[in-house]
């Protein structure tokens, strides 16, 4: 059985044929154990922390074990604060929102627009060239700011899936005085994280990217910002006492999780962290290159198929590969992968709009003045029929625009 949801779909022919998801950088399937975990917690499903009835008590415990599950996957430091969000986005602003009055954030126009977004009058990096660039041009930033800074940086690109030297960022960063804040978005869901190690503030990640597609993410990080912050939703739970003046709450997570919480997505985000946990990392990330190196080797072989890097190709990477197909627009790409071949990728900009027109060579212009590329990638479930089929369509493709 396949460790995933799997599904067949239709194509132009009217036949129905195993689905190649090769979109895991979108929303990764549902894995079967986070199905169960689901489907086991409902028949109990209650309020949370509001309740004494053995529903309530039951479902608040699984909720608070599922924050200790998040946290021990993530080797969180034991002190540090998880508050459960929507996804990314939301812990991203969240975060934005509990800056210490007068904090500049500096953040690299590669990333996505959950990160690149949410802060106000940040200081934006041009595209660095090689990893080193990216180290010196967080020093020279750094190095400039008076008062408070927070370094927000991607640990995987979610359009070339290369790997940024995080723990080289961070030393950078508490050299200066300054914090960092880590898109983890892309590398839970294909490496091992450690915030303790890598000595990160923060770190945001999404279920939906880590196979548990139930709305729920996470902020880990350091608690005293959060906890000198307002409240990010202001409602019940996370009041203390409403009279004529208002007592928040004190504890982090209380103080940010106002409102009857995603129990449900929060569960399921646990069970995702605990599969990948049982299962090793060591086999996920062998199986993992093995199938992106034949992807690109794949590629490569393509005459009018183009990958997208920022960075030399022998640079470490996850899953996620980026192209354009001469002749072609994304979309018609996408179009017929899907309606002939039944296969499924992300065609455009990725929500990462800057770093598109950059990589393409395009300029600093108008959203909408390209088309964006294509995207494919790869997780637990991934086969090599699936990658085989993309190179086989491909290579159709564009051997009938050679021949027209």
């Amino acid at each position: 059985m396949s460790p995933v949801l799997s599904l067949d779909v239709p194509v132009r022919d009217g036949a129905l044929v195993p689905y190649a998801n090769l979109d895991y950088a979108a929303s990764a399937p549902c894995l079967q154990a986070v199905s169960q975990a689901v489907a086991e917690a409902l028949p109990a499903y209650s309020s949370v922390h509001r309740g004494a009835g053995y529903a309530s008590q039951l479902t608040t415990a699984r909720y608070e074990q599922a924050r200790h599950t998040i946290k021990a996957f993530a080797r969180a430091r034991p002190d540090d604060a998880l508050v459960f969000t929507r996804n990314t986005t939301d812990a991203m602003n969240l975060l934005a929102r509990s800056l210490p009055e007068g904090t500049t954030a500096v953040v690299f126009d590669t990333e996505h627009h959950a990160t690149l977004l949410p802060w106000s009058a940040p200081v934006r990096l041009t595209p660095p060239a090689l990893p080193g660039e990216a180290l010196r041009a967080a020093d020279e930033a750094l190095a400039a700011i008076e008062g408070p800074a927070l370094l927000v940086v991607t640990a995987a690109s979610n359009v070339t899936g290369e790997l940024w030297p995080i723990a080289g960022l961070a030393h950078i960063a508490h050299r200066h005085g300054a914090r960092i804040a880590v898109d983890a978005a892309q590398l839970a869901p294909h490496r091992p994280l450690n915030v303790a190690a890598l000595d990160l503030d923060y770190v945001a990640f999404s279920g939906h990217k880590l196979y548990a597609p139930f709305g729920a993410g996470v902020l880990i990080g350091r608690r005293d910002w959060l906890e000198r912050a307002e409240p990010y939703l202001k409602g019940g739970g996370a009041v203390v006492a409403v009279g004529e003046q208002t007592e928040w709450q004190s504890d982090v997570e209380a103080r940010h999780e106002a409102g009857t919480p995603n129990v449900l997505g929060a569960i399921a985000l646990a069970a995702a962290c605990d599969h990948l946990t049982s299962t090793g990392w060591t086999s996920l990330v062998e199986e993992e290159e093995r199938l992106l190196t034949r992807l690109r080797t794949g590629l490569a072989a393509i005459d009018g198929v183009h990958e997208l890097a920022l960075w030399p190709s022998d640079h470490p990477r996850v899953g996620i590969v980026s192209f354009v197909v001469d002749g072609h627009t994304a979309r018609e790409v996408a179009e017929r992968l899907s309606a002939d071949h039944g296969i499924g990728v992300r065609d455009g900009k990725f929500c990462a709009h800057p770093f598109v027109r950059h990589l393409l060579g395009v300029g600093q212009g108008g959203c909408d003045e390209i088309g964006g590329a294509v995207r494919a990638s790869i997780g637990i479930g991934s086969t090599e029929e699936h990658v085989d089929r993309l190179l086989s369509a491909l290579g159709v493709l564009t051997a009938r625009r050679q021949a027209a």
